[in-house]
């Protein structure tokens, strides 16, 4: 038996220009997901993905060598339901193949099981620790693998791989990351907190990527700044200034109203979005 977990992300800085080089912050979080590979005598892939708790919301059979879907069953009407979910991950071990020409080329077959250790509507990345965790199996570079099969800076893929908060840019199309210690004396003042409205991130990369144009380096260099000043204020309220010119630089480059502004205007602190704009987490001080 194979074991691999992967951790959970939360973005702090660098929202969307993080695509076009921006420095950006982000943490891993404990929650995550595990992937759990036995093998079996059958030539086929048997797949079973389980929520936080413990229920079955996804299963596929595929055949093997030819990875060829055999039958596949969801519990939601969701995101394309089974045949679609079923499609994305074929497409990730196909991408692994085409990255390793060993993984899954023989008769032998596997029973593989993942368990997420968050709820699935949190957005803190069943898809990148489910890369991350391929990649291990199929041994290839999580990021050839991201970036072949879907899109995205990385950042996710990055936090994946670490346990401390880390700055993230793509210079180059290659990632570059670099831990630090991020551990604010004022932590007891900050908030993740949940809105239930998780957005598709791959919606929220379209739709920056039709508003940015072309003038994006000054951008760039401005969210960059604030991304090292956030790692290294000292209180609550810096971070605050901090926060709120952020706040409306993604506000004017993705032209959404900032999230404090929308539902949360009479709060005495500030509120940040983090990651794809209108759902998932926010940061409150």
């Amino acid at each position: 038996m194979e074991k691999y977990y992967s951790n959970g992300k939360l973005l702090l800085t660098g929202e969307y220009l993080v695509l076009d080089g921006a420095k950006s912050l982000a943490i891993p979080t404990k929650f995550g997901q595990d992937l759990i590979i036995t093998k079996i005598n059958e030539p086929q892939l048997i797949w079973g993905s389980f929520t936080n708790t413990g229920e079955c919301w996804f299963e596929a059979c595929f055949d093997v060598p030819k990875l060829r879907l055999i039958s596949a069953t969801f519990d939601d009407n969701k995101d394309g339901g089974a045949e679609g979910i079923a499609e994305t991950l074929q497409n990730i071990l196909q991408e692994a193949r085409k990255l390793n020409p060993d993984f899954l080329t023989s008769n032998q077959g596997y029973v593989v099981k993942t368990n997420l250790t968050f709820p699935q509507n949190w957005g803190l990345g069943s898809s990148s620790t489910l890369i991350n965790n391929i990649a291990s199996w199929a041994q290839v570079n999580p990021f050839d693998l991201l970036w072949n099969a879907f899109s995205g800076s990385g950042y996710d893929i990055a936090c994946a791989q670490n346990n401390v908060p880390i700055f993230y840019k793509v210079n180059n199309e290659k990632p570059v990351i670099e831990t630090l210690k991020f551990n604010p004396t004022f932590k007891n003042d900050l908030y993740f907190i949940f809105l239930n409205q998780k957005q598709n991130s791959r919606d929220g990369i379209e739709r920056y990527k039709n508003l940015i144009g072309t003038d994006k380096q000054a951008l760039i260099t401005e969210i960059s700044e604030l991304t090292d000043a956030f790692s290294k204020t000292k209180s609550t309220t810096d971070l605050n200034k901090i926060i709120v010119t952020h706040e409306k630089i993604i506000s004017k480059v993705v032209q959404i109203e900032p999230v404090k502004q929308r539902l949360f205007s009479d709060y005495f602190g500030e509120i940040k979005s983090l990651g794809a704009w209108g759902g998932d987490f926010i940061l409150a001080t």
